[in-house]
């Protein structure tokens, strides 16, 4: 059976992640590695020993006979590159780095253009291949806490806790502002659960502090109403955390990247810690959910089946962004 043959464009941290989950699937052959970096570029000749070819512009791609490409750049240069994979034909199946673009404009445009064509595109809200997110998930469909009330999804960091603001802001700007680059994965997770959302009180848009940025807006998905919180400056957050709790009439659900937690309004407690999930894959490189991520994208290409997150629902994400951030 022929492989697929995959690209990857952008090298750095989540490019080298991709390629090498990539490089580890027997169904998959890695051609060609793509960035304008020098120092990238011999960097992932040294990483990636077997021939492939690195190059540092999109248009050498064109002859090498690709099924899928990854981009993994910054998400101001996304629109720019995948008008150009599709204008050149250079392949017809795109794997993109959330978020889809940087302006809803640019993703109507996308989604345009790929709707146009019959290949698989994807973009990488990696939460939604978590074991507890899914575990969570079942649970709602199961009705175990009853009829949903309200909902709360989050995403803290302590990235800018004690930074200076004048050095915050370049980074923000870099970054896409703490929406895009942390908020979404928030939202991403609460369309998946409660179906689309609509923008009904923002109570705080783009608030800035002295040491980052936070954002909360309310929210609500039919008769479920609920609040969607990013911040860049919780203190105690080391590491980012993303999740959700949900009240329900017979309790409430807390869930995040370890753990998934009902808290029972008789007092009974019911708890799975990821461990707990089968959270096993073939290859593990930093989380098992981005091998489960990209092994479904592959498996999409191969059957030719509708990615999740395809281009259409993770314009759902991009559309609250601007909703939130313009008003």
């Amino acid at each position: 059976m022929p492989k697929i043959r995959v690209a990857v464009i952008g090298l750095g941290k989540m490019g080298l992640l991709h390629a090498g989950i990539l490089s580890s699937m027997k169904d998959v052959q890695l051609v060609a590695l793509c960035d304008q970096k020098k120092l990238l570029i011999n960097l992932a000749k040294k990483v990636f020993k077997e021939k492939i070819n690195v190059v540092n512009n999109i248009q050498a791609l064109t002859e090498l006979n690709l099924n899928a490409v990854y981009i993994t750049t910054p998400i101001p240069s996304h629109y720019r590159i995948i008008e150009s994979i599709y204008d050149n034909k250079i392949a017809p199946n795109i794997f993109v780095e959330k978020t889809l673009s940087r302006h809803l404009d640019e993703s109507k445009k996308i989604c345009l253009k790929a709707n146009m064509g019959n290949g698989a595109n994807m973009v990488g809200y990696q939460k939604r291949y978590g074991v507890t997110f899914n575990e969570a998930l079942k649970l709602l469909k199961q009705e175990t806490i009853g009829e949903l009330q309200n909902f709360k999804a989050y995403a803290y960091s302590s990235d800018f806790v004690g930074v200076p603001r004048e050095q915050a802001a370049k980074i923000f700007a870099s970054r896409g502002g703490v929406l895009r680059d942390l908020g979404s994965h928030a939202i991403s997770l609460a369309l998946w659960y409660f179906g689309d959302l609509q923008i009904t009180k923002e109570e705080s848009v783009n608030t800035k502090q002295s040491n980052g940025e936070s954002v909360v807006f309310q929210a609500k998905a039919g008769n479920l109403e609920g609040f969607v919180e990013a911040s860049w400056c919780k203190e105690a957050y080391r590491m980012p955390e993303i999740g959700l709790s949900i009240e329900g009439r017979k309790g409430t659900l807390i869930v995040n990247d370890d753990k998934v937690e009902i808290k029972f309004n008789d007092g009974s407690l019911k708890r799975w810690f990821r461990q707990d999930l089968d959270d096993r894959v073939d290859f593990v490189l930093w989380a098992p959910e981005y091998f489960r991520e990209d092994r479904h994208f592959i498996d999409c290409v191969l059957n030719v089946k509708v990615p999740n997150p395809n281009f259409d629902e993770a314009f759902k994400v991009d559309r609250i962004i601007e909703e939130v951030t313009t008003n």
